[in-house]
Formats: structure tokens, sequence, C-alpha cells
């Protein structure tokens, strides 16, 4: 008699996070965390940027962003950033309360001393949540803060913060409307599915590619 042994079908949990390019013969969408080079940009898992010539353009979108100035452009996970989406950092600063906006300290050659016990403006750190789409060639202005769920239009410039679910769109970018009502808002951020772990997402796509917050609310 011949005995089979019956196995657990295999753990599926998506795409490995740790994979550079994940589409099959596609080096035009990056998972972002794995070629970003610069100490002051972080980037959670899944984040994925789309990009119509080569993916390490993100780098070079991300604006005046000098290690002196100390801020940092921080991206949550399972993002999805399109191509020419940038990010215009502290270092664009200049003054606004002077009577001039030059930066003569730069310059040196006698100079060098114009912003002695002065400061140039900061906003801090550019902030985008979890599950955020960022439009082609939108823009990002410093210390701008993005909350989880938002939706950023193609050639948006975002020059003030964005609330959670929210969709904006224009320049100045604007509130066009709210994804959900206040209350689904609310239980969606209290649920934040992007921090599960990858068998419990792989599980559950289905309901997450759906209106039904119902099917998600037990776990």
């Amino acid at each position: 008699m011949a005995y089979y042994i019956i196995s657990d079908p295999p753990l599926v949990t998506g795409p490995n996070p740790q994979t550079a390019f994940p589409l099959l013969h596609y080096d035009r969408l990056c998972f972002l965390n794995n070629i970003i080079t610069r100490p002051n940009i972080e980037v959670g898992d899944y984040t994925y940027y789309d990009d119509f010539e080569d993916v390490h353009n993100f780098e070079k979108n991300v604006k005046y962003h000098f290690e002196f100035t100390g801020d940092k452009l921080i991206i949550g996970k399972f993002c999805m950033i399109a191509s020419g989406a940038t990010f215009i950092m502290n270092g664009a600063n200049h003054l606004t309360n002077a009577i001039s906006s030059y930066p003569f300290a730069i310059f040196q050659n006698g100079w060098e001393g114009a912003m002695d016990g002065k400061e140039y403006p900061s906003k801090g750190d550019t902030i985008i949540g979890n599950d955020v789409w960022i439009g082609y060639k939108a823009t990002i202005m410093p210390g701008v803060r993005i909350g989880d769920g938002a939706i950023i239009g193609s050639m948006a410039v975002v020059t003030r913060d964005v609330a959670p679910y929210t969709i904006v769109g224009g320049n100045p970018a604007q509130p066009i409307k709210k994804r959900f009502s206040d209350d689904k808002i609310a239980q969606l951020l209290r649920l934040q599915w992007w921090n599960w772990p990858p068998e419990l997402i792989t599980r559950h796509v289905q309901a997450l590619t759906s209106g039904d917050l119902s099917q998600l609310m037990g776990e």
C-alpha cells in the first residue's frame, strides 16, 4: 500500500520588499527603499517609485537636500509615487523677513559673516504617511506632512499639510474631497493595515481592494 504525505500549501506572503525591481523584466518601477543612497531619506517597505526613464531619478528630484540643513524626507509603507514627483527640501529656503533674501554668506569674500547670529528658515522634516498616492509631477514643499491614505493629484503643488485620506489637487493644492466618512477614516487609522505581517495582508487583499471595511475590523 502506498502512502502519500499531504503537506500544507506553501505560505504566500506577497512580493519580497527587499527586491529592487519586483515586476519581472521591468526596471522602471522599483521598491524605493532598495535604491536610496542618501542617509537623510527614509522609505518604508513596499513603497514604489515608477519613472518613465530611470528610477534613480528619484533622488535627483529631491531638491536642495543638503546635509548641513539636517532635515529628512521620511516616506511610509505602501506608497505609490509617480514619475516626476519632486520634493523641495529646506535648503531652498531664503530669508523672508530681512531687507534682502539674497544668500550673501555662501559667496564668502567678505560676505561670510552675513548670517552671524541668524538662521535660514526651516520647516523641519517632510513626512509622507503610509498608503499615500503621489501623482505625476506633483511637488511637495519643505516641512509638509501628508497623512495616511491621502492622494496628491498630478502636478499639484503641496504647500500645507494634508489630512489623512484626503484628495488634494491644484497649485497651491487644495482639498477636493475626503475618500471616506470621518468615522471610517478613524477606523482605518486605528487599523493600520500597513503594519500587518505580510501573510495577514495577503489573506485580506480582496478586502483591501474593496470598500467594505467590516471585513477587516476583526483583525
